[in-house]
């Protein structure tokens, strides 16, 4: 009878437990059981109940949707609303047209190293052959510097890419390139791009599809381009890293 007891006991222990935890449901839909610490206008910090003694972990208010406590309260959070004077002075000087209102999200810059590989095919290997005594596979070393512009709430967000190269390093060479592209991230890091390419082939489009892996704060993007035109095709992979300054 006394092991009955304390095995219900127990068990009623555990499932209060089991409760008494914080729910955080982000703005693309996840859901994470958590113990919410603090809530600032910028960032939502908390540590996982499956780990409580793991590390403080931060995320933006931006990517939270809403929280449901362990009471069973809910606290709807998102990007912090612009103050009410600014709303009744945008009311007072008449109509919003585009450009006036207030941005929805701070401008990030992503910048970084890159390195990689650029293999030429048909006319554009021969004339790099030709006119430069140049290997078809290249190495290629530069530099990114990526701007986003906006985010959209589920996680959408517009970028804009700089990304100038110094190739045939390996051989002696130096052939510089530069990209410059406009793209879209979507909420799992995926992203595409589309823009000009400029190199001693000549000017041409340049279309990189590529995503990212974060660990520690950081971010490690890879990306394919290709490069069509000039009487063949480039094919470039690249890879490096950056973190985020605003």
């Amino acid at each position: 009878m006394i092991r009955a007891i304390v095995t219900l006991l127990t068990l009623l222990l555990l499932g209060l437990s089991a409760r008494a935890q914080d729910v955080l449901t982000k703005t693309n839909g996840e859901e994470l059981n958590v113990k919410v610490l603090e809530i600032t206008p910028f960032d939502v910090r908390y540590k996982r109940t499956d780990n409580p003694d793991g590390p403080l972990i931060t995320i933006r208010r931006a990517d939270v949707f809403m929280v449901r406590y362990a009471n069973g309260t809910k606290e709807m959070l998102g990007p912090v609303p612009p103050p009410r004077e600014a709303m009744a002075s945008s009311a007072t000087t008449g109509p919003t047209v585009p450009g006036d209102e207030a941005p929805a999200f701070e401008e990030i810059h992503l910048n970084g190293p890159r390195l990689g590989i650029t293999v030429l095919t048909g006319g554009v290997a021969r004339k790099a052959d030709k006119e430069y005594s140049l290997n078809p596979f290249l190495t290629q070393f530069g530099w990114q510097f990526e701007t986003r512009i906006f985010r959209m709430p589920n996680g959408t967000a517009g970028l804009l890419e700089v990304v100038p190269l110094i190739g045939g390093l390996e051989q002696g060479k130096f052939i510089p390139s530069l990209n410059a592209l406009i793209g879209i991230r979507g909420p799992k890091g995926i992203e595409f791009g589309l823009g000009p390419n400029v190199s001693p082939a000549g000017a041409n489009i340049a279309l990189a599809v590529g995503t990212s892996f974060r660990s520690n704060g950081i971010n490690f993007p890879v990306n394919f381009a290709v490069v069509p035109g000039n009487g063949g095709v480039r094919f470039s992979l690249l890879f490096g890293f950056n973190s985020r300054t605003r």
